[in-house]
Order: structure tokens, then sequence, then C-alpha cells
């Protein structure tokens, strides 16, 4: 199961992600994704989470959370894309 996290600051790090989404399952991986020009995060990631129950526990508590200062927005991911418009503040 993968979620597709986009909207963050570049400085955020794997395992801060990682710690944010534990605290609703258990988070398989972590992907940052990296711009292949600058080799700096580019302000999206994947996070891949157990079963579909811990994704959508992940979402709903995240949405309307405030987290650093950008709108983080979590969606679920089919074949890598974003699928979805739901958003939140961590």
């Amino acid at each position: 199961m993968s979620l597709y996290v986009s909207n963050f600051s570049g400085q955020i790090q794997e395992n801060e992600l990682n710690q944010a989404f534990s605290e609703y399952g258990s988070v398989k991986r972590v992907q940052l994704s990296i711009n292949q020009e600058t080799g700096e995060e580019s302000g999206f990631a994947s996070v891949e989470m157990e079963t579909d129950a811990e994704e959508a526990s992940a979402i709903k508590a995240l949405l309307g959370s405030k987290w650093i200062v950008r709108r983080l927005k979590v969606n679920k991911a089919i074949n890598g894309l974003d699928t979805s418009s739901s958003s939140c503040h961590l």
C-alpha cells in the first residue's frame, strides 16, 4: 500500500516522515524524490504502509494537522501517480 506525499520542505528527512506516519501504522518504506539535476529533495515522497486501513488512518489523522508551515498533500498512490487532492498541514 502506498501514499503519495507532496508539498513539504526540501529539508525534511526520510526519518521525519517515517516517524510522522508510523503513528498510524507500520511504515514499510519512505522514499524521498530527488531532483536529478540538482541532487536535492524535490518536496515529494512515497510512503508505503502495511495495509489500506493504516493508509486511511494516516490520511484521516494528518488532515488538518500542522507540521512545519507548508500544506502537506497526502494521497493514495496508484501506479506511482498522485490520484486525489487530499491535503493537510504537518
